[in-house]
């Protein structure tokens, strides 16, 4: 995820430099003065330059306001944006793309998509509906169908918004809206994602489903209101109706905290704080504390201990309110 957001953070560097004081020129085939509509059109490929930046496109017009400036530059027709900085290169497609020149906005409309290369090579692939910079505050905003890809990392969600300072340096990134992040074969679902550049925390609220892929294949599951992710520490915690489910385990608690096997990085020791139970067949084990071991697969539980078996003497776990599913539909 950092690497993601660093990346991303160079596409907004391309938009900075408008706000500072640069000539605008624009050169096309042809140009002409709409006085009626009040803008200059420019036909026949049109290139643009902003310090740095660059704009091809077919066409092109540049509205005036009432004391005859230049107010909002607009392209059509699939222009292209793009900077070249040393190895790097920044580029944005749309099929419109529009410049205000008075409050230093960007706007990209349909089919946008935004990438960086380092060389050849893309770096981070921003695709949306839309795609809006303001290089006054230092915020861009992606809408509709958002997606994120670097390497083997993707995210979804509805809307996207990046937040950097006035160095250009990332603060803050947000998913809105059946937010998804995927690697590999793992993924996280929520209504957002919220990641802090400061603290290295990712924190992901509403509705949140973790999917972890062990080394041996098998599948650990992790639900909750909400789930945090520390970057530096790679620690992760849930709070809120946690539910976990791990081969013939299904545990429930208010709140627990994961840490990595050093050897692989995947989660291996679950501790639940707070009264909690984790279900194994008919088993239940209630206490106030549990540490939940994946491999080797072991529990400890203290405080309180209390274990209830189901049907005994039954022979059978099958009446046991059609639940054969590690304990999901007990009502715990």
């Amino acid at each position: 995820m950092k690497k993601i957001i660093i990346a991303l953070t160079l596409i907004m560097c391309t938009a900075g430099m408008i706000a500072k004081a640069s000539d605008l020129v624009i050169e096309s085939k042809t140009q002409s003065y709409a006085e009626s509509e009040n803008k200059i059109k420019f036909d026949g490929d049109v290139n643009v330059s902003i310090d740095d930046l660059k704009v091809v496109g077919d066409s092109a017009d540049v509205n005036m306001d009432e004391n005859q400036q230049l107010d909002t530059a607009t392209f059509y027709d699939k222009p292209y944006a793009y900077e070249i900085k040393k190895n790097k290169k920044r580029e944005v497609k749309a099929n419109i793309l529009k410049v205000s020149l008075i409050t230093k906005i960007i706007r990209a409309e349909g089919d946008t998509q935004s990438v960086v290369f380092n060389g050849k090579t893309p770096i981070v692939v921003i695709n949306s509906d839309v795609q809006e910079y303001n290089t006054k505050t230092g915020v861009m905003t992606a809408t509709g169908m958002v997606t994120i890809k670097y390497k083997e990392i993707e995210t979804f969600s509805d809307k996207a918004i990046i937040t950097t300072d006035k160095n250009g340096d990332l603060k803050d990134l947000e998913l809105i809206g059946n937010g998804r992040v995927k690697r590999e074969n793992n993924e996280s679902f929520a209504d957002k994602f919220y990641y802090n550049e400061r603290t290295k925390v990712l924190t992901a609220t509403g509705n949140t489903t973790s999917n972890v892929l062990m080394e041996d294949g098998t599948k650990l599951i992790l639900k909750s209101n909400i789930q945090e992710y520390v970057q530096n520490k790679e620690t992760f915690s849930a709070s809120g109706n946690v539910r976990v489910w791990y081969k013939d385990y299904y545990a429930v608690g208010p709140k627990i905290n994961v840490y990595p096997d050093k050897k692989t990085n995947k989660p291996n020791d679950i501790y639940f704080v707070g009264r909690s139970s984790i279900t194994q067949g008919v088993r239940t084990i209630y206490a106030d504390k549990m540490k939940m071991m994946l491999n080797p697969k072991d529990f400890h539980a203290e405080g309180n201990t209390r274990t209830v078996i189901k049907n005994i003497g039954h022979g059978s776990d099958n009446n046991s309110n059609g639940n054969t599913n590690g304990g999901i539909g007990l009502g715990l």
